[in-house]
């Protein structure tokens, strides 16, 4: 699990000071976010590869974050709240949480769950034991930044690597040209739009995906897998 991201909504600092200590001795790259607004905007952002969200925020609620993550990404969403009734638990998980742990809570448990929770939810997103990702004709091997094609070894560039990376880990969603500069080439990008559509030819070309790589009503991208 080492590199992996967790991002840790919590407005209670000592219950997420103990939580990022725990999950960084662990290995994971820890983001905290104290209210629902400022969790949700990180989570939009950046992408985790988990989501540790506390019920009670002082602004949104942990559910509605909950569900508007839910109904826009295939991030797994791991509730931890003090409200531990049958009704809440079942409202909680019907709002698109993967699993939902109640305070007190033992530090142990909680990074159990949240391996098992990402174990499970790479299975499902084809991502091997070895660290391989498996989409269809091709395979990822992230540690190496390679991508091969029925087996043979692809000649892409680092942005068209991560572009790719990029569109494999969120089937089905839609990014605008915009979204894709600020994630692939970053905030400080000089250039325009037209390098998301250059990029993005090139990768289809290289990987056979022309049909995989669909634009929605020129608006953006998304990939169908």
């Amino acid at each position: 699990m080492k590199d992996r991201k967790i991002l840790i909504i919590e407005d209670e600092k000592p219950i997420a000071d103990i939580l990022k200590y725990g999950f960084e001795k662990e290995g994971f790259l820890v983001r905290c976010a104290c209210t629902g607004g400022e969790g949700f905007e990180l989570a939009c952002r950046e992408q985790p590869d988990v989501v540790l969200l506390d019920w009670m925020l002082p602004d949104i609620s942990g559910v509605d974050i909950c569900r508007m993550l839910a109904e826009q990404y295939t991030m797994p969403i791991l509730m931890l709240t003090a409200r531990g009734n049958v009704e809440d638990k079942l409202y909680g998980l019907e709002s698109g949480a993967d699993d939902y742990i109640t305070k007190p809570f033992d530090l142990r448990e909680v990074i159990a769950r949240v391996r098992t929770i990402l174990r499970r939810f790479d299975k499902a997103e084809g991502i091997t034991e070895s660290g391989q990702m498996v989409c269809g004709h091709l395979t990822v091997v992230e540690r190496e930044h390679s991508v091969y094609s029925h087996g043979k070894l692809l000649n892409l560039t680092p942005k068209e690597y991560e572009l790719l990376v990029f569109f494999l880990k969120h089937p089905r969603q839609v990014f605008t040209r915009t979204i894709l500069l600020d994630r692939i080439w970053g905030y400080d990008f000089a250039g325009d739009t037209r390098t998301v559509d250059i990029h993005v030819q090139r990768v289809r070309k290289k990987t056979g995906l022309e049909n995989a790589l669909v634009t929605i009503f020129g608006v953006g991208y998304k990939y169908v897998p």
